[in-house]
Order: C-alpha cells, then sequence, then structure tokens
C-alpha cells in the first residue's frame, strides 16, 4: 500500500496529465478526503478501504468532476458546506456578500433581525450571516426541494437550524412580512453564453442556477416590484452580479424605486455586490 506522500504523487501525475490547472492541490484534498483528514502524516500507509475511496475519487477527478464535488462538501466563510447536484458550489467571490451585509449591519449584531435568502442552493450566505448574527433568525427559499433539504443539512452541520426555515418556492411568490436584511445571489448569466462556460461548471454547477434568461438579468426584474414590500424600515436588499452587470442591475432597482448604496469588489476586484434601500 502507498504511503500518502507516494499516492499524492501518484494522483497529482494522474492530474496533471489529465490537463488539471491544480493538480497537487487537488492530489492533496483528494487523498485527505480519502483517509478524513486534514494535513495527514506523508509517511501514512493507506489502508485498502482510504485506497479504493481515493481511487473512485482520482477517476472522477480526472474524468472532469471538480474536486469539491467529489469531496461532497466545500468550506465556506470558515463553515463545512455539503453539496447536492441540485445545488450549486459555494465560491470564495460570494464571501463578499456576506461581508457587505455584516459592514451594513455593524450597529445592530444583537438584534432580532429577520434575514431573506432567495435563491438559497446550500444555504450558505443565511447560514454564514446567522453565524454572525446570533439574535438573527432567517428564511432561506429555492426552486429546488432537493436544493432545500441540502440547505436544511448544512443549517444542523453549523448549528444555527433553530433559528431558519428553508422553503421550496418561486422566488417572492406567497411572501409575506418585512425582512431587515434580503440576500440574493441569483442566477444571471445569459443563456447563450452557458455553453461557453467550463466543463467543471457548465456539467456539474445545475442549470437552474445559472440561467439568468437573454441578457441575464431576468431576476433582477422580478426583484424590482417584489422586494420593496418586503423591505422593513431601514432593512438592506444586497444582490451578488457578475461582471459587467452593475450599471444595468442600478438602473433597473432605480427605476423601480431603490436606493442605489454603492458596491463592493470580489477578491479579483470585480464588482460583486450591490446595496440597496427604499428611497
Amino acid at each position: 500500500m502507498p504511503t500518502v506522500r507516494e499516492a499524492r504523487r501518484l494522483v497529482a501525475q494522474s492530474l496533471m496529465r489529465a490537463g488539471s490547472a491544480s493538480p497537487g492541490l487537488d492530489a492533496r484534498l483528494l487523498v485527505e478526503g480519502s483517509l478524513g483528514v486534514e494535513s495527514a502524516d506523508p509517511d501514512l500507509i493507506l489502508t485498502a478501504q482510504a485506497l479504493a475511496r481515493l481511487d473512485d475519487f482520482a477517476a472522477r477527478r480526472v474524468a472532469g468532476e471538480p474536486v469539491w464535488r467529489v469531496l461532497g462538501e466545500r468550506e465556506f466563510w470558515g463553515l463545512p458546506f455539503r453539496l447536492s447536484p441540485a445545488t450549486l458550489e459555494p465560491r470564495p467571490d460570494s464571501e463578499t456578500i456576506v461581508e457587505t451585509a455584516l459592514a451594513r449591519l455593524a450597529g445592530r449584531r444583537e438584534e432580532n433581525l429577520q434575514l431573506l435568502d432567495l435563491g438559497t442552493g446550500t444555504g450558505c450566505l443565511l447560514i454564514a450571516l446567522l453565524s454572525e448574527l446570533p439574535q438573527a433568525r432567517g428564511l432561506g427559499i429555492d426552486l429546488s426541494e432537493e436544493a432545500c433539504r441540502t440547505a436544511a443539512a448544512n443549517a444542523a452541520l453549523n448549528g444555527v437550524d433553530g433559528r431558519v426555515t428553508f422553503r421550496q418556492g418561486s422566488w417572492t411568490e406567497g411572501l409575506s412580512g418585512r425582512f431587515d436584511l434580503i440576500v440574493s445571489n441569483p442566477p444571471y448569466i445569459p443563456s447563450a453564453e452557458i455553453a461557453t462556460l467550463s466543463v467543471e461548471v457548465r456539467e456539474h454547477d445545475p442549470l437552474l442556477a445559472l440561467d439568468g434568461g437573454a441578457d441575464g438579468l431576468g431576476p433582477y426584474r422580478l426583484f424590482v416590484s417584489a422586494l420593496p414590500p418586503l423591505l422593513a424600515p431601514g432593512g438592506v436588499i444586497i444582490f451578488e452580479i457578475g461582471a459587467g452587470q452593475g450599471p444595468d442591475v442600478v438602473a433597473l432597482m432605480r427605476a423601480g424605486g431603490l436606493e442605489f448604496r454603492g458596491s463592493r469588489n470580489d477578491l479579483g476586484g470585480h464588482e460583486r455586490a450591490l446595496i440597496f434601500t427604499l428611497a
């Protein structure tokens, strides 16, 4: 049986031949995932069971499945999130939404805030926010029932299940009440561009979470009229957007009577989070 060091080398070589952009990192993650530990001793000898898991993991990664899909979970905001075929894979750039929201709520962290997450997916945005806002309660909406089940499992995994509800539904349909914070990372990729996405995204992230309609702005158009009645006085709306979409989304929201309060860039320096309030 190979040691951890040998297994990493063999898997990295296999991934390099397959064209992986990060064979060394992927190999380390897959080996650790097969063992169920982090920072494994390089001289540790893999058991037959761990080696069988690693062979399966490596074959899936070579076939193009993203490493986090292979492992079944990904970290976001320092928290673990399980994935399912119905959920978008959480990405570091989306932490910009959490950072922006917490900055806007800096003086209100101990209040009994009501949070709404539209298109919740894994629940990563809402659960990350609840982990930082100890008195807040949240509602996550997703069109996919499977995504809602995944989000509920993630809430339990991260110890906030007593303060959050996930509900299957189409955006704001049937919603009432007022929320202090509304966040959304809606599908915003124009339909014609889906075919140009990387294989890892195109074939493994759900189309429902990617396709934003002909110009990528479909969900935002719905939000223009649907969100103002749901926003509490002093409340804030924060959207994630795609590259270059800022001016169009701001124009839509302003036309609907919302006030643009600024934006925040992601790790790559791209405008990622837009902030709105009632005018």
